[in-house]
């Protein structure tokens, strides 16, 4: 039995086990297998923009090797227009309240779905057949 788990210990790749260890730092204990390889996936992808963004600030400063302060200025900007905060609950409630004030339409006599004229929609038709004109009758061909 012991055996079977350190073999399945020993198959789960490194960096998924450190972002398990992370989750775990934060008070999650328990989560689906597919938030570790998603939240590797997303910090994988943010450290190569961050680094790609450094890299173009180092350049654009005439710098032959990237510094700490091309990194700090690209993960500043990331910050600032990549991630935003919620609005505090207090805003949602002012918001619920001042929409649940207006009251709900009256149900009217008539009930269900209104349909407009047929000519309006779309299920409608529309095109008109041309009809032949008087005295030349289609004929049967042979006669």
């Amino acid at each position: 039995m012991q055996n079977e788990e350190q073999t399945i210990e020993s198959e789960i790749p490194r960096d998924i086990k450190l972002m398990s260890i992370l989750l775990q730092s934060q008070g999650i204990e328990d989560c689906e297998t597919n938030i570790a390889n998603q939240l590797l996936e997303f910090s994988k992808k943010y450290t190569l923009e961050v680094l790609q963004d450094a890299l173009v600030y180092s350049e654009h400063a005439e710098k032959k090797e990237l510094d700490v302060d091309d990194i700090k200025l690209a993960i500043q900007g990331r910050v600032n227009y990549s991630f935003t905060n919620s609005p505090e609950s207090e805003f949602y409630m002012d918001l619920a309240t001042s929409v649940n004030k207006v009251p709900l339409p009256l149900i009217p006599e008539k009930y269900g779905v209104r349909i407009p004229p047929e000519k309006h929609t779309l299920t409608g038709i529309n095109f008109q057949i041309v009809p032949e004109k008087r005295g030349r009758m289609a004929q049967p061909k042979g006669q």
